[in-house]
């Protein structure tokens, strides 16, 4: 079993913080929960990195929301439930399409600055899936970035917010299924207890589980491995997307080529020059991701290549820099031009569809302990998220979050937290070997395509690396791999369990989706293993 916590840790021992409201990281989940947090009570708000490193920044598209008359909270829900593939939640559906525009709203109140038309409107475009013009962006297609830079100057307003930057959360402290704050380390390696009557976890997703991700360095699940140590339960992640489109070019960093640019027109082609999405979905280049995951996947292997090329030179070079000057600047440095070039794309790892298992208010099955964001699964997005609907999902639950944080009063008792395992070896393995192991074996094994017998030889390798758990960790990067290795474990047990295809989850030995068996979700937990569950009322 893997221990409780990181380190050995007796809270008594340790310095001791008190605030109200601890928030774990500095996405657009924490930034917007800490700032709505910081109206009534004071936030400590502790992040890996900086307020401006997170997977937000990087998220070009934009965020899905119903604002023009055309459109109505029914499309959105109706596109949401299909894409999800049978195992979405349809409270958690309504309540994100019924409250996203609001959210959006909110957004544009705190100074972040989404593109418009020449008459004023704002600027809406297709993505993947969705039935209507519904996504928002800023820049063009640097709308994470621009969220990121609105929120964290709005954070760093308040005198009600305190930033931790370069701290890492180890451990929540819980006791009788309560959670009473956190462990986090200081830049100088001191531990703190920081204490608080809420803590919301919004730490993001797990994409350095693969070789290849569309992912920053820092998301490597701390998250959903913390909160699986703490006894809350884990729902639904053996669902991973893989996004269609990262650059594949030599020399080059897997750099997301966003939905919009099939949006906007640029076709899908193999290396013999040939469209090919009409022999895969009636919606071609704008299917649902996992579709479009796997055709390229089926006619790279089916040539013999490591890439496939989409094309955008329809359109003239002004329309593309206007549109995508993100995209456009990133690929020149590489000697590619969007606007007269093919450019060679493959799939990567993007999104964990699970996570954290949550009710409606953003809350854990612990008590005070909350998700938001990827690192949570709220139940909106089901077995295959729909495109732009993550960044909508983290404003309209860290809302709800905050309203239910508005309802708690202080502890009435001081947990006696302890855990001493006699942790005295470290590691002896260099830490990036067994980190690249790891994606290399998730990639092989528990990627877009898998078996039984593929899963079962990925769980026999990850099991091998288990004794990190009983070693002394130091430093960041010890937790990190810790925590990656839990995810990777919970990943891959669950996608053995679905025997299956669905959604984001692949089985060449069972490709067919299985209502009758598996319109159900697998959960687990800590002390209780792994379950099925049946979907609720509603789903």
């Amino acid at each position: 079993m893997i221990p409780r916590t990181l380190v050995d840790i007796d809270i008594s021992e340790l310095p001791r913080v008190d605030t109200d409201v601890i928030v774990v990281g500095s996405g657009i989940a924490g930034l917007y929960t800490a700032l709505k947090a910081s109206e009534s009570n004071r936030v400590t708000m502790v992040a890996k990195k900086s307020l401006l490193e997170s997977n937000t920044r990087y998220a070009q598209g934009g965020i899905a929301a119903v604002i023009s008359d055309e459109d109505s909270p029914l499309y959105h829900r109706q596109d949401t439930l299909i894409a999800g593939a049978g195992l979405c939640s349809s409270e958690a559906v309504d309540v994100l399409v019924h409250e996203g525009p609001g959210g959006v709203q909110e957004l544009i109140r705190l100074g972040t600055n989404f593109d418009r038309e020449d008459g004023g409107e704002y600027a809406l475009t297709m993505e993947g899936a969705h039935s209507q013009r519904r996504i928002l962006h800023a820049q063009g297609d640097a709308t994470g970035a621009e969220i990121v830079r609105a929120l964290a100057e709005a954070t760093r307003r308040s005198d009600r917010i305190d930033i931790w930057d370069d701290h890492f959360c180890l451990d929540v402290v819980t006791e009788d299924g309560v959670c009473y704050g956190a462990i986090v380390k200081r830049p100088g390696g001191e531990l703190v207890f920081v204490a608080a009557k809420a803590t919301v976890l919004c730490t993001g997703g797990a994409g350095q589980l693969y070789r290849y991700t569309t992912n920053p360095d820092i998301a490597t699940g701390d998250g959903i491995a913390i909160a699986y140590r703490a006894g809350a339960y884990i729902q639904d992640v053996e669902f991973v997307q893989f996004h269609p489109t990262a650059l594949t070019y030599p020399g080059a960093p897997r750099f997301l080529i966003s939905e919009a640019v099939r949006g906007e027109g640029a076709v899908l082609r193999n290396i013999k020059g040939e469209r090919f999405m009409e022999q895969y979905h009636p919606q071609l280049e704008l299917a649902p991701r996992d579709v479009v995951a796997r055709a390229i996947v089926s006619e790279i292997e089916k040539t013999k290549s490591t890439f496939v090329y989409l094309d955008l030179t329809h359109e003239s070079q002004e329309a593309v820099k206007a549109r995508f000057p993100t995209i456009y600047e990133f690929c020149l440095r590489y000697g590619l031009d969007l606007s007269s070039d093919w450019i060679p794309v493959a799939p990567a790892a993007h999104y964990m569809m699970g996570g954290v298992k949550t009710d409606l208010r953003g809350e854990t099955n612990i008590s005070r302990l909350f998700a938001c964001g990827e690192v949570s699964s709220t139940g909106v997005h089901g077995a295959n998220r729909l495109a732009s609907n993550s960044l909508s999902e983290a404003i309209v639950f860290g809302r709800r979050i905050v309203e239910r944080i508005g309802e708690l009063a202080g502890h009435e008792r001081e947990p006696t937290f302890h855990v001493n395992l006699g942790r005295t070896e470290a590691p002896a393995q260099p830490i990036i070997e067994k980190r690249l192991k790891l994606q290399k074996i998730m990639l092989r094994y528990a990627g877009l395509k898998r078996n039984e017998k593929g899963l079962k030889k990925g769980l026999e390798e990850l099991r091998k690396q288990m004794a990190i758990f009983y070693g002394k960790l130091t430093i960041r990067e010890h937790y990190e791999f810790a925590n990656l290795l839990t995810v990777a474990l919970l990943t891959t047990l669950s996608a053995l369990k679905r025997e299956e295809s669905r959604g984001a989850h692949y089985r060449e030995d069972f490709p067919e989706r299985d209502d009758i068996v598996w319109k159900k979700h697998i959960v687990q937990n800590r002390e209780f293993g792994l379950a099925e569950e049946s979907l609720s009322h509603g789903q």
